[in-house]
């Protein structure tokens, strides 16, 4: 019901007021470790405590609310030093960030493993990460089992 003080909104950040911008940019301070107090990160941002303190639990940002991406892949390595290393330097340098890595004995030549990782802050499509990964020396095979929203961090 419009006017409805108690209920949701979706806003775009651009036609937020000022001081509930700076209130979510305090809470990342906050939140990521870059600053320890409330003083301190309502001072890097240029704010109020007391308006921190009223808007605090008032804002959030919507990425945060929605639970993390998570992509699993298959893939088959040539048991040679390094293999897997390139693998999870490639999924790094896209901005993944890996949560899971299982990996069984090789067996002729090749080890199977499993690698589960965030998706959302990749730099590139996913499709371009998993042809990259294809790509790199002694990866034998690649296959997406799993894309999903997954609860928590």
């Amino acid at each position: 019901m419009a006017g409805d003080a108690g209920g949701y909104y979706l806003v775009k950040g651009e036609a937020l007021p000022t001081v509930l911008k700076r209130t979510l940019e305090a809470k990342e301070l906050l939140r990521t470790g870059r600053c320890r107090t409330v003083r301190e990160a309502v001072q890097q941002v240029g704010l109020s405590r007391s308006a921190f303190y009223k808007y605090r639990h008032g804002v959030e940002v919507l990425e945060e609310d929605r639970g993390l991406r998570a992509v699993t892949l298959s893939l088959l390595l040539s048991h040679h030093s390094g293999v897997l290393s390139r693998v999870l330097g490639a999924i790094a340098s896209a901005r993944g960030n890996v949560r899971t890595i299982n990996q069984n004995q090789p067996a002729s030549g090749v080890a199977p493993v499993t690698v589960t990782f965030e998706s959302n802050a990749l730099d590139r499509s996913l499709e371009s990460l998993l042809e990259e990964i294809r790509q790199l020396d002694g990866v034998v095979k690649v296959e997406m089992v799993g894309e999903g929203a997954e609860v928590g961090n």
